[in-house]
């Protein structure tokens, strides 16, 4: 079997993501989505995997607010629609591709009354996909640009976009759900 030695993704620059995700793009660190997509799994899943149904369950950190199992959810939502997107741009799609309602997604989807560890299975599955596709792009795909939800984009910046999003959502586990190390507060 051959091995393809694959060239770093490089970071996305200005007009390759939307105006909105900058800082959450700033904090991915290294030069490749790809490498970044896997640490940053493997944090979520450090971090994730040990907690049970029990301490999961109905738990949001204020009234209003999503519980852990929606926020799960909604990392595995958001990453199916842009590595969706990154594919069509990656691809070369014309078409301008739309935005969603996050809210609306989890208000549908029923994630409260699945088990966590469906959830955890679901959310390694769409990495595996995601880390896929990306993984067998060329090159020149990385640079291809596309309109999405009303803004410009190009492959790389969509698929650091996925690991920006889910570094903003660590942060929030961490800081207001209190979750460390698989141990929630």
């Amino acid at each position: 079997m051959t091995m393809v030695v694959r060239t770093p993704t490089g970071r996305p620059g200005l007009g390759e993501f939307a105006d909105y995700a900058q800082a959450d793009i700033d904090a991915v660190p290294g030069d490749d989505a790809v490498l970044a997509l896997v640490s940053g799994a493997a944090t979520v899943l450090a971090l994730l995997a040990p907690l049970d149904e029990a301490t999961v369950s109905g738990r949001s950190y204020a009234p209003g607010k999503w519980t852990l199992k929606e926020v799960l959810g909604h990392l595995a939502d958001d990453e199916r629609i842009f590595a969706y997107r990154a594919l069509c741009v990656a691809r070369g799609d014309p078409r301008e591709l739309p935005g969603f309602d996050e809210n609306a997604y989890i208000a549908s989807a029923g994630f409260e009354q699945r088990a966590w560890s469906d959830l955890v299975a679901e959310y390694r599955s769409v990495r595996e996909a995601t880390l896929t596709l990306l993984g067998g792009l060329p090159p020149e795909a990385w640079l291809r640009r596309g309109t999405v939800n009303g803004y410009r984009a190009s492959a790389r910046g969509l698929a650091f976009h996925i690991a920006g999003h889910e570094l903003h959502h660590l942060r929030v586990l961490r800081e207001r759900y209190r979750i460390h190390r698989g141990a929630a507060l």
